[in-house]
């Protein structure tokens, strides 16, 4: 995947030497909370989760999740991209982004990239989003992006609210008790 380039940002693939940037990531409240625990603990297990994740999903689908820097700095200040789900049966858009970036559009700029990608380039139909019903900063993100609201999911154990770039109907049971692939 070429890097895509946006007014102030660069989404590119993630490599072994992301592992810090990971770590830092990973580990923060507010990624544990909103997004879940990956197991990520020291800068090994950062490796293995872009290596077992990231990287193979680029080998796989051809997308995956992308380092999101600053174009003006290089400092990465979060994730953005493409997941493919066991449970979910299209693409689906995720981001996380270290809360020192939050509140300046960062989110909204990498997610537009990111679906003009994966609609444009990748010839996807559609992309899906799926965000935890209390989480209103994801979900103004993602009425900005102009994803609507479809319905709510569950997924193991988690009510989740979905959202889709399209209003055809989608074929997610209510209740998916299957575990979510390593991409995310």
């Amino acid at each position: 995947m070429p890097t895509i380039q946006t007014e102030r940002l660069l989404l590119s693939e993630l490599t072994p030497e992301d592992a810090a940037f990971i770590l830092e990531l990973l580990t923060e409240p507010s990624f544990l909370a909103n997004i879940g625990d990956r197991g990520v603990r020291d800068l090994d297990t950062a490796v293995g989760y872009i290596q077992d994740g990231p990287v193979q999903s680029y080998a796989r689908h051809g997308y995956g999740l992308w380092r999101v820097n600053l174009r003006d700095s290089g400092e990465a200040i979060g994730l953005c991209g493409l997941l493919k789900r066991d449970t979910l049966p299209d693409p689906d858009l995720g981001y996380a982004f270290l809360p020192r970036h939050w509140s300046r559009g960062y989110a909204v700029e990498a997610g537009a990239a990111a679906l003009d990608y994966g609609l444009k380039t990748l010839a996807l139909p559609r992309v899906l989003a799926i965000t935890n019903p209390d989480n209103l900063a994801s979900i103004k993100v993602l009425s900005r992006l102009g994803l609507g609201f479809q319905r709510m999911i569950r997924i193991g154990d988690n009510d989740l609210r979905l959202f889709s770039t399209d209003t055809a109907a989608i074929d997610v049971p209510a209740d998916s008790r299957a575990t979510e692939s390593s991409d995310a």
